[in-house]
């Protein structure tokens, strides 16, 4: 196979002097000139040599070498005094140059471990190999013998091949022989980041546009979790929502499906993170270019180079195009299988069939013998591995109607997918993805931290799966949580820490993994570095809450345990303590099994297979895209926007449409396109410009605009009389809408440059609105954000507007505008040519319509902030003449509350004069106009006064009512009498409050021994019944029962102890009846 830019094949050889390792490089470059090939043979020494002549004196000749002041030169001085890896560095910089123009580099003399293991870290292609010769005749002092540069690798293990030079010349020719022309016949070990480069070549050739990965999180689309394929980003391309510049793309996109976490682990294909390797078409090229490039690039020696007869194709029965483009391009028949499940469609919109590419990786992984029955009968195996799939989109697929009867879409794509994962499989011919040189340092660190070494245990894959998710999850915006994504990540951690467990690893050790991923994968996502330090954080706190967690479930399981009467703990418990808990069923058993108890394993497997299906239901891994609309598409007449220079034009009409279809005549109402524009039609979060038509003297209000396909503005609009395709038109932007909707958009560019200035650049757009009245800008942030803080952010943007600076618009190219600093939206796809506006001291791409001078703007002022959940806030903001009303509107709530309150206070007052109590309530209400953040703070912080002055209000009233009632026992007193040698107070109250009674009646218990008291109080229609003994009536006089049995005959209820007792009711029909049966139950006691 013939790698296009590929690394060459590097030996590295170490052994001990006159072991024959030189002689070993001389055989290597022999086998190398006789097959074409260029070669050069490098040495650690010659740096060593280099300086030991400059120092010494020494003139380079061997009978005169220095072995000793060599050894010292370059151990004791240069690498421990100077830097370890001096001569690595000048190694790895001298193969970087001579990789371009040999095909063999041979390193003969590796002494330390170092001098491997980086350059093998470093390149690909790396072979090491160790010559030794048996009974070799010492040439060296004891003292050179034990020096480090001697012993350093006597313990290294990690040799690919080791040479035995225990014959002669021809023996030790044939032994290096069958290694090299071994290794020169295996595939050349192409690295991930050369595969997706080589990708993107490729199409470039092609006349492709190369577009960079989204975000993992989308942005808009509600309906979706995670971008879960390379298509997806592109939805409104493929549904002809929009038509991009160049109808070609490609890209490497970063993908994340939970789908099918089960097997992640367990099959050899299967990840949670991968990228999909993806060329698209929009209405341009299709089927028959679609497979004759796929077909290039992977048998072309130019490219992949595979063996035709290991590839195989499955096509839809019905898709002859694909099965004679397929024959064209050089596939046998035998090798084309035709497959009912070679259709793509999830739901309403773009749909068709597709052709999947399959390697034969041989019979090794064909246990059974099947052969091409795999592929036939869609057998999930590990012999066909599925490395490509064209997606042949040319139907539009409706509810309710067969897929005979679909209708072509009046643009038809073409959407592919590689996974990079499992073409790497194959490239470096290894038996999984997790063998890949994307995984094989995860899993290395993996095992240092474990200090188990790794054999192909499930719990190291899943390991480096869940973490690479994780890490660029984090990255990309999404959090730990209880929700949604968030959710997703935290179980994906949770899974992670219980197999960390089964591997031995007791504490946090997720966190200590994302400097390996981020190494693996910067070199093309170089934005992952600058998040390393908060991902880290993020993950070692969810760590530890985890690991709180697990002690929480602890307690649950003992919990448990000890409340069991027959020694069983059901599978449902055990599924509870594992599902909220995150706690193992094997720790539940294992604890459960040393205390002699049983944990039913068939229960809590039911359980867990409920929750898998209810959890694959809630996920949105899958999203459909919209009909294609064929008039929209078809209509491609040029409409200019002129709405940057003028908001006024004269023009003519060119397009009238009626719902979905297009008319030469419009009656009552519908859409209308203009050879020219002036109205800025919603996009990048800007709303629509309002406005005026002027037809034919018909005045005309524009109530909506939408941008299509093919870029046009169209102008929604009701009618009195008919237009016609050709009429004249005067189109008005309503001025002073655009005005303020300028300044609030340019206000929101300031507010985005400043949060990132206050809070840290890890701040991140997740949306925007901007109209006449208001922005609202969301973003991302992990922390609290205080009320100084939106102070601050606040007087700082008008700090800004202060400066009176111009705005500045470029065009210029994408790459040009991202080298200057220009913020893009992770989820927006550009053209080669952007919009640049700086406005102060930030750069963004924007296509909206901005004020030409930040003084414009006049003043900026926060109306309120909040959290959205998922660590997503939301700033709404106005400027200029907006701000007195819409701070106003934000401090209504806090202005009506206070009124309500108010009102509250002054009836307390005047209940409290009626009972002749005295009270003040003094308060200052602030009255000045808000003009700032700080106000609608004064007003929140002033409610909060008003409710506490009138909470105490309410203490000063209930505790005068109380000193008053206390004063003065006597309206009690006076119904004290003696029935049956028992001093009672048995008496009707009217509007009495409860607590009030209370105190009276342990008043007049504390003043009257050996006493009943039961009182009964009439507030409106209803009853409240107190009742309370002292003394040794506790004995005698049940309190709980006479008041329940007062409450019964009340319509209501109570109860309590022997010597107090509360309830009440609904009726006062019968309170004197009640009155006197209590008196009655005195008098018979005995």
């Amino acid at each position: 196979m013939n790698i296009k830019n590929k690394q060459p094949k590097i030996y590295i050889l170490s052994g001990k002097a006159r072991s024959g390792k030189d002689t070993v490089a001389k055989i290597i470059d022999t086998i190398s000139e006789e097959r074409g090939l260029k070669c050069i043979n490098l040495q650690y020494s010659s740096y060593l040599k280099e300086y030991a002549k400059k120092i010494s004196g020494w003139d380079g000749s061997e009978e005169t070498k220095p072995r000793t002041l060599l050894q010292q030169l370059g151990t004791e001085i240069i690498r421990n005094q100077i830097d370890e890896l001096f001569f690595v560095k000048r190694m790895c910089s001298d193969i970087e140059v001579y990789s371009n123009f040999f095909d063999i580099i041979t390193i003969s003399d590796a002494r330390f471990k170092l001098e491997i293991d980086i350059p093998k870290e470093k390149f690909s292609n790396v072979v090491s190999l160790s010559v030794v010769r048996p009974n070799n005749k010492e040439l060296l002092t004891e003292e050179q013998q034990k020096h480090s540069s001697e012993i350093d690798l006597d313990d290294y293990d990690k040799y690919d091949h080791n040479i035995i030079n225990d014959g002669d010349l021809i023996d030790l020719e044939q032994k290096t022989r069958e290694i090299i022309e071994k290794e020169l016949k295996s595939k050349n070990k192409i690295t991930h980041n050369e595969m997706r480069q080589m990708w993107f070549d490729f199409w470039s050739q092609k006349e492709h546009d190369i577009i960079q990965s989204s975000s993992l999180v989308p942005l808009n689309d509600p309906t979706l979790l995670w971008i879960n394929a390379g298509v997806t980003p592109l939805k409104k391309y493929f549904d002809g929502t929009l038509i991009p510049n160049n109808r070609r793309l490609a890209s490497s996109q970063k993908c994340i499906r939970t789908n099918d976490i089960e097997n992640v682990g367990k099959t050899t294909r299967h990840a949670t993170f991968f990228e999909m390797l993806g060329n698209f078409s929009i209405g341009d090229y299709f089927i028959k270019e679609a497979i004759t490039w796929s077909w290039e690039f992977l048998t072309s020696n130019e490219w992949l180079g595979f063996d035709c007869e290991k590839l195989y194709v499955t096509i839809y029965p019905k898709d002859e195009d694909a099965y004679n483009t397929w024959k064209q391009v050089g596939v046998s028949e035998d090798h084309i299988i035709r497959l009912e499940s070679n259709y793509w469609e999830i739901g309403p919109g773009p749909s068709g069939p597709c052709s999947e590419i399959f390697y034969d990786r041989g019979p090794e992984y064909d246990p059974d013998n099947l052969g091409i029955k795999l592929l036939e009968d869609d057998i999930d195996n590990d012999r066909y591995i599925e490395i490509w799939n064209n997606v042949f989109s040319m139907y539009n697929a409706e509810e309710g109607v067969s897929r005979e009867n679909y209708k072509e879409l009046p643009s038809k794509n073409i959407d592919t997918g590689m996974g990079l994962e499992r073409i790497l499989t194959v490239l470096q011919d290894v038996d999984s993805i997790y063998d890949t040189d994307l995984f094989v340092p995860i899993i290395n660190h993996i095992s240092e931290i474990s200090n188990r070494d790794y054999s192909g245990e499930m719990s190291f894959k899943v390991i480096a799966d869940h973490m690479r998710t994780i890490t660029f999850a984090l990255s990309d915006g999404a959090n730990f949580g209880n929700s949604g994504r968030d959710y997703v990540l935290r179980r994906l951690l949770r899974r992670s820490i219980r197999h960390g467990k089964k591997l031995g690893i007791e504490e946090p050790f997720m966190y200590k993994l994302v400097p390996t991923v981020i190494k693996i994968m910067e070199k093309h996502y170089s934005y992952l570095k600058e998040h390393e330090t908060k991902v880290m954080d993020k993950i070692i706190k969810e760590e530890q809450l985890f690991h709180q967690t697990l002690l929480d479930g602890e307690k649950k399981l003992n919990e448990l345990i000890n409340s069991s009467t027959d020694k069983t703990i059901s599978g449902e418990d055990a599924f509870k303590l594992y599902d909220t808990y995150g706690f193992p069923f094997e720790l539940t058993e294992e604890t459960a099994e040393e205390l002699g108890y049983t944990v039913s394993k068939a229960e809590f497997e039911a359980s867990m297979k409920r929750q898998q299906e209810l959890a694959r239901a809630a996920r949105s891994d899958v999203s459909s895209m919209n009909l294609q609309n064929e008039a929209l598409i078809k209509f491609k007449e040029t409409s200019k926007f002129v709405g940057y220079d003028t908001l006024n034009a004269t023009t003519q009409i060119i397009g009238l449409f009626d719902g979905n279809k297009m008319t030469d005549t419009l009656t009552r109402e519908g859409y209308v396109v203009l050879e020219e524009t002036p109205f800025y039609a919603e996009s990048g979060g800007q709303v629509s410009d309002k406005g005026t038509f002027v037809i034919n003297g018909q005045k005309i209000d524009v109530l909506d605009l939408f941008k299509g396909p093919n870029n046009q503005h169209f102008h929604f609009v009701k009618l009195e009389e008919d237009l016609k395709v050709g009429d004249t038109v005067v189109a008005t932007v309503d001025e002073k809408v655009r005005n303020n909707t300028k300044k609030n958009h340019s206000s929101a560019h300031l507010l985005q440059k400043v949060l990132r200035e206050v809070l840290g650049k890890e701040v991140m757009q997740a949306g925007s609105r901007v109209d006449d009245k208001t922005l609202r800008f969301d973003f991302t942030y992990d922390n609290k954000i205080s009320d100084e803080d939106v102070i601050k952010i606040e007087n700082l943007v008008n700090d800004k507007i202060k400066t009176s600076l111009p705005t500045k618009i470029e065009i210029m190219n994408l790459d040009e505008a991202t080298e200057k600093g220009a913020i893009a939206l992770f989820e927006e796809k550009y053209d080669d040519q952007v919009r640049v506006l700086t406005i102060a001291d930030s750069i963004e791409l924007c296509g909206g319509t901005h004020v030409s001078n930040v003084s414009e703007i006049e003043r900026f002022a926060i109306k309120s902030i909040e959290t959205k959940g998922n660590n997503v806030y939301r700033i709404e903001a106005t400027t200029a003449n907006n701000i007195e009303s819409e701070l106003f509107a934000a401090i209504k709530p806090y202005n009506d509350s206070m009124i309500k309150l108010l009102q509250k206070a002054r009836k307390i007052v005047e209940d409290a004069l009626k009972e002749d109590i005295k009270l003040t309530f003094d308060i200052h209400i602030n009255h000045d106009k808000p003009i700032s953040y700080s106000d609608v703070i004064f007003n929140r912080n002033e409610l909060e006064e008003v409710k506490r002055k009138v909470q105490t209000l309410e203490k000063e009233y209930s505790d005068a009512k109380k000193q008053k009632a206390l004063s003065d026992l006597s309206l009690f007193e006076n119904k004290l009498e003696e029935i049956n040698g028992i001093n009672t107070i048995i008496m009707t109250t009217n509007d009495y409050e409860i607590p009030i009674l209370k105190e009276i009646m342990n008043a007049l218990s504390n003043k009257i021994t050996n006493s009943f008291i039961f009182i009964a109080n009439i507030n409106n229609n209803n009853v409240n019944y107190l009742a309370k003994t002292n003394g040794d009536l506790k004995d005698t006089i049940d309190c709980g029962e006479l008041v329940k049995s007062a409450a019964l005959k009340s319509n209501g209820s109570g109860g309590g102890s022997k010597v107090y007792a509360q309830g009440g009711g609904t009726s006062i029909d019968n309170i004197n009846n009640i009155i006197e049966e209590i008196k009655t139950v005195v008098k018979n006691i005995k």
